[in-house]
C-alpha cells in the first residue's frame, strides 16, 4: 500500500491517510521516551513486536464485544485503523501498586490492590499528563457524564478480559494505559477503544520471577527490552521459541533501504 500524507506523528506512532474516508494508517516507531519524553532512545525492532502484540489483542477484544478501531494489520509495521475523535484522558488501570501510585501514596511497589483502581490523565504533555478526576472532565468538557460511564465500562471490561489472557501465560498484568475515541455518525456519537495495547502502555511481571517484561526495562535502565518484547510475544504465541524471524526481516528491510 503506497504511503499517504501524514497526519500526525506521536513519540512512539505515526498516523497516515487511510485508502478510504474514515481510516487512517498507524506506523509503530522503535522510538522510546519516558517521564513525558525527558529520556528518549530507541528500541530495535520494538516497532514489530508492539505492531503484532498489539493486533493480537485488540483482536480478541473484538471477538468478547469490545468496540476498538482496529481493522486489520497491513505489514510488519502497520495496522489500518478507524479515524476517531480521541478523548484527551489516558485512562490507567491498576490492579497492583506500581510507578507514580506507589510513589504519591507511598504504597510499596507490588502490593495487590484491595481491588482495580481506574485513575485519568490529562492528555497534555506540556503539563506532564496531570492526574484528574470527574470533576475536572465535567467542568471542561473533555467528555460527558454518558461518555465516562461507557469508558470506565469498556476498561473495566479490558481488564478483566487481558488479566486472564495474561495469567494464563504465566505473566501479572500490574496495570495498563488504554485511550479511547469518538466515532460519528451524524449528531451522534459512540466511544470505542483506540491507541495501542502493547508492552509500551502495560507494566507486565513474570508471575513466578516478577521480572519486568515491559517499557520500564527502559525507564529504569534494566536492559534488556527487545527480549522482555520478545517474550510477551513468544508467551502470546505470536513469535515461536528461539524464533526471531518477525525481527530479522526488519533487518533485513533495513539493509535494503540503505543501498
Amino acid at each position: 500500500m503506497s504511503r499517504r500524507r501524514q497526519i500526525y506523528e506521536g513519540k512512539a506512532k505515526i498516523l497516515y491517510e487511510g485508502p478510504e474516508p474514515g481510516t487512517l494508517i498507524q506506523y509503530f516507531k522503535d522510538d522510546a521516551t519516558a517521564f513525558n519524553a525527558q529520556k528518549k532512545g530507541t528500541i530495535s525492532g520494538k516497532g514489530v513486536l508492539n505492531n503484532r502484540i498489539s493486533e493480537h489483542v485488540f483482536t480478541l477484544l473484538g471477538q468478547i464485544g469490545v468496540p476498538t478501531h482496529f481493522i486489520r494489520r497491513l505489514n510488519m509495521r502497520e495496522q489500518l485503523i478507524r479515524q476517531v475523535e480521541i478523548v484527551p484522558i489516558e485512562v490507567v488501570v491498576r490492579n497492583v501498586a506500581a510507578g507514580s501510585i506507589s510513589k504519591r501514596l507511598g504504597i510499596e511497589e507490588g502490593t495487590q490492590l484491595p481491588r482495580t483502581v481506574i485513575e485519568y490523565y490529562y492528555k497534555d504533555d506540556a503539563l506532564g499528563d496531570p492526574l484528574i478526576t470527574d470533576e475536572h472532565i465535567a467542568c471542561f468538557g473533555w467528555a460527558s457524564q454518558e461518555e465516562m460511564h461507557d469508558i470506565a465500562d469498556l476498561a473495566i471490561r479490558v481488564n478483566d478480559f487481558m488479566s486472564g489472557l495474561f495469567a494464563g501465560v504465566g505473566i501479572r498484568l500490574v496495570d495498563f494505559k488504554l485511550e479511547f475515541g469518538r466515532i460519528w455518525d451524524n449528531d451522534f456519537s459512540r466511544i470505542i477503544l483506540a491507541d495501542e495495547i502493547s508492552p509500551d502502555g502495560c507494566r507486565l511481571w513474570d508471575m513466578n520471577s516478577g521480572e519486568k517484561l515491559d517499557k520500564d526495562r527502559f525507564r529504569r535502565d534494566l536492559g534488556g527490552e527487545v527480549e522482555a518484547y520478545q517474550e510477551v510475544a513468544r508467551r502470546l504465541g505470536l513469535l515461536p521459541e528461539g524464533d526471531t524471524t518477525v525481527l530479522d526481516l526488519e533487518k533485513h528491510r533495513k539493509n535494503r533501504e540503505k543501498k
